[in-house]
């Protein structure tokens, strides 16, 4: 269950920096959600002390209170905030996609088109 979840956390972080590299403002707003899920999971893992112990998230009586018997639940909270910021920044980010390609016309991230300067690419 480690090989896979770092898999992921890995294949997530490799694909939000090459969007992130990408001219395109549409592309950059993908990598930046891509990094923000592979940082989730990142966080969510680390609150684990081991992913295969099967440790429960809600007390039962009769067990220990105490952390060697439950998932720390700091991770959980944490991660639940960054989603619902990272959707309203992913929010926010889609608007401003919508006003920048109103005023200038494409989405490229530094407002210009290659396609209609074809002489300064060489």
């Amino acid at each position: 269950m480690e090989i896979t979840l770092a898999l992921a956390i890995g294949v997530l972080t490799g694909a939000g920096v090459w969007l992130l590299l990408r001219p395109r403002t549409f592309q950059v707003i993908m990598g930046l959600s891509l990094l923000s899920y592979a940082v989730n999971l990142f966080i969510f893992s680390m609150g684990r002390l081991g992913l295969a112990t099967g440790m429960e998230p809600v007390l039962r009586p009769g067990v220990a209170q105490d952390l060697a018997h439950y998932a720390d639940p700091l991770p959980q909270a944490l991660v639940l905030t960054a989603i619902v910021i990272g959707f309203a920044m992913t929010a926010l980010f889609l608007v401003v996609l919508l006003a920048s390609r109103g005023l200038a016309g494409n989405d490229h991230v530094d407002g210009t088109d290659p396609t209609q300067h074809p002489e300064e690419n060489a």
